[in-house]
């Protein structure tokens, strides 16, 4: 019923720990149709160490995550799919919410989200996250969506190498009642203690407010490699 879809590129050093604390947390496993790990050419062991994980399958694409889970939704089995990043760690029993939310008719959804942090400034954004509104939403929290509806939105933008959460989110908005599962998935702060946390969320504002002005995918994409991923 369920497909988990991760999206991987260089994470060796918390790819087979997290592959195994996620099936951990699956309390139904017949729910379960595939986990699917989809790297983009990884120069290190990720691909490695995921395969040895048993009841993973692993594929290999062409790099940048939304061609990554395009990718893994064309191999999945399940009529859900679950779009899930390495370093967020769904709740225990998530598939079985998922289901549940799906059953009610919310075609699309994700859960509410917390760092792995003490940071006030990123417990105020996790606190955020119980929201609806769609500028409350992040790929941290990860997302899931029947696959029915996924190919009638036309899967993630391919075009987007950075910003491909959000823009699918306007035409899942627009059609089905998008739920915000009020369990927590626990992301990690790596990237803010890396840049600094007031930076790093002033560099995203900028991102957004360039989308808002009509960037293009790619000028969005140049910001992000000069700024956020140096």
């Amino acid at each position: 019923m369920l497909s988990i879809i991760i999206p991987v590129y260089n994470e060796a050093e918390v790819v087979e720990s997290n592959l195994r604390q996620i099936q951990q947390r699956i309390g139904k496993p017949d729910l379960i149709s595939d986990i699917l790990v989809i790297d983009g050419g990884s120069t290190d062991q990720t691909f490695e160490k995921a395969k040895s994980i048993e009841g993973i399958k692993v594929y290999t694409s062409e790099k940048g995550r939304a061609r990554q889970m395009n990718f893994g939704a064309r191999k999945a089995r399940g009529t859900i799919l679950y779009f899930l990043h390495i370093d967020s760690l769904p709740p225990p029993n998530f598939e079985q919410m998922i289901v549940d939310s799906v059953e009610k008719g919310h075609l699309a959804g994700c859960f509410r989200m917390s760092f792995r942090s003490e940071h006030p400034w990123l417990r105020l954004i996790s606190w955020m996250t119980k929201f609806k509104a769609r500028s409350c939403r992040g790929g941290d929290q990860s997302l899931f969506v029947a696959t029915s509806l996924f190919k009638k939105v036309g899967g993630y933008n391919e075009n987007f190498k950075i910003y491909e959460d959000h823009e699918i989110l306007k035409p899942l908005y627009q059609q089905t009642d998008f739920d915000v599962v009020q369990e927590k998935i626990t992301t990690s702060a790596r990237r803010f203690k890396t840049k600094g946390v007031l930076t790093l969320q002033l560099l995203f504002w900028m991102v957004y407010f360039k989308k808002w002005m009509g960037a293009s995918p790619e000028n969005l994409y140049r910001f992000y490699e000069k700024h956020i991923n140096n």
